[in-house]
């Protein structure tokens, strides 16, 4: 799963980070996550064997998890097996850490998934978007902002192995992907 918002007004924000990542990663799978159902954009492909379904819940941030829950519920899929790719201002723009579980962490598209699923044990890969400039900055100003030049380009690398990290917790496993991604930066 890709976390972010709908609509071209969002697409280059902080808080779109798992949609752009998720895209570059279906690229990568030779799909298209554009097929409309789950009250998202989704599309399955065969990786080493196994089935994944890309999803881009389309309900905005906050709703994420009644996606999520509707593509789990239906293939029947238990919330260890979902990965989930979104932003987090608690990491520098560019670095990314994994994780096998935890809590929300003040990310609403995360304490969503939880509160629909009724579980906080599913991988994720947080894509770092940088902090606030001060404590009484705005969080969903700076959420909904764009990043600069310098931030977009370690950026860059890292949406993609944000994908590559997704997909080696799918063939070798949560630890394997922490030991090669975490805090990584181009």
């Amino acid at each position: 799963m890709g976390l972010g918002n709908p609509g071209p007004e969002y697409a280059k924000t902080r808080h779109n980070c798992g949609f752009r990542a998720l895209d570059l990663l279906a690229g990568h799978l030779g799909c298209k996550v554009d097929k409309l159902k789950f009250q998202g954009l989704y599309d399955q492909v065969n990786y080493e064997g196994k089935k994944l379904f890309l999803l881009k819940p389309q309900t905005y941030m906050n709703l994420s998890g009644r996606s999520v829950l509707q593509l789990s519920a239906y293939f029947q899929i238990p919330p260890q097996r979902i990965i989930v790719m979104f932003d987090d201002i608690s990491l520098e723009a560019g670095r990314l850490r994994v994780r096998a579980e935890g809590s929300a962490g003040g990310h609403n598209g995360i304490k969503s998934i939880i509160q629909e699923l009724g579980s906080q044990s599913f991988p994720r890969v947080k894509i770092g978007v940088g902090s606030k400039p001060t404590p009484e900055f705005d969080l969903a100003a700076w959420v909904l902002s764009t990043f600069s030049a310098s931030e977009e380009k370690a950026l860059s690398v890292s949406l993609e192995n944000a994908g590559k990290a997704a997909l080696t917790i799918v063939a070798q496993g949560v630890p394997e992907a922490a030991n090669r991604f975490n805090g990584s930066h181009p």
